[in-house]
């Protein structure tokens, strides 16, 4: 496993990370604690550094498991956790909260200092004006948090939180089907020294090239409820795409695939594509087997995609994908 940095002002992570969503079991088939174990030890097997997860993702759930994770194998791992969602969306944002969340993330996780605190895809004019970020920066001199950051979910709020003085990171949706961040946003980031970890680098499971259009989920699964941004942006299920036109657009990178690597994933190639944009310091996908785990922490051993092909998937963007995505980019 290769590793980079957080950003300036942050810490060397893993390349590939574990997004851990899933573990709060939110969505999806539930995961039970020693599921949950097999995956995160699995991760750390394959060099994985770095565990994102929320205190909303199962209302505590998948902190309290990676927290009796770590206790229990002694495993060296940073653990990126976030504010803004629970109990406080869309207008209860105060330091008397923020502080609150940060002192119950900090018993679930059994740590005396975060890691990683990120602002949860706040309202943007919230991030606008600031005074957030103040509040982080007292935790961070008081020694409850390491570093801070912003998960976000549109360019307009990407460059906002860049501005402010000592974030780490940023938290973004990138992928095949989302490429606009790659001018309007990477070299940015990258010129002000903030890292940036990417979520969604599959599409909500499109990118992996299993699914059809006969393919369903579950009523709990957000992959059903928030098809069309019913109950949160649009963006974070399927990167945008109705769901028909994602499997169609999926196919026909499936077909780009490059030949003579038979046992590369279209999963696999999806994932390496986002690692070939330096301004990438981590990728964070989920997982919900110890086996998926395991192939995506190896696309970091993975060499470089084709300059042709990284040309052939820009072309495909503009001409077949841009122009389907919906919600806030």
């Amino acid at each position: 496993m290769k590793t980079r940095t957080l950003g300036k002002n942050g810490f060397e992570v893993s390349e590939m990370g574990l997004g851990c969503w899933q573990l709060g079991s939110d969505w999806g088939t539930g995961i039970d604690q020693d599921g949950a174990f097999g995956i995160l030890q699995a991760a750390v097997d394959s060099g994985v550094t770095l565990f994102d997860t929320a205190d909303v993702y199962g209302a505590g759930k998948s902190e309290r498991a990676i927290g009796a994770f770590l206790k229990q194998s002694g495993a060296n791992v940073r653990v990126a956790t976030k504010y803004g969602r629970m109990d406080v969306y869309p207008d209860n944002y105060t330091a008397d909260t923020m502080r609150a969340a940060v002192e119950g993330s900090l018993e679930r996780l059994g740590v005396a200092s975060l890691d990683l605190l990120q602002l949860h895809c706040i309202p943007t004019e919230v991030m606008r004006d600031g005074t957030v970020f103040d509040w982080m920066r007292d935790l961070q001199k008081e020694g409850l948090i390491k570093q801070f950051g912003a998960s976000v979910e549109t360019v307009e709020e990407g460059l906002i939180c860049i501005e402010q003085e000592g974030i780490a990171s940023l938290q973004v949706i990138f992928n095949m089907f989302r490429q606009k961040l790659v001018k309007e946003l990477l070299p940015q980031a990258q010129a002000k020294g903030v890292g940036l970890i990417v979520r969604l680098p599959l599409a909500s499971g499109l990118l992996a090239g299993k699914m059809t259009a006969e393919t369903t989920f579950a009523e709990s699964d957000h992959r059903n409820y928030n098809k069309d941004g019913d109950a949160f942006n649009v963006g974070e299920t399927f990167a945008g795409l109705p769901f028909v036109k994602g499997v169609e657009l999926a196919d026909q990178i499936k077909a780009m695939k490059p030949e003579g690597i038979s046992d590369l994933t279209m999963a696999q190639m999806a994932l390496r594509w986002i690692l070939d944009h330096d301004a990438v310091s981590t990728v964070i996908p989920g997982a919900s087997s110890p086996a998926q785990a395991q192939a995506n922490a190896a696309v970091s051993d993975l060499a470089p995609l084709s300059a042709e092909l990284h040309a052939a998937l820009t072309d495909f963007y503009t001409a077949e994908v841009h122009e389907n995505i919906r919600g806030a980019y």
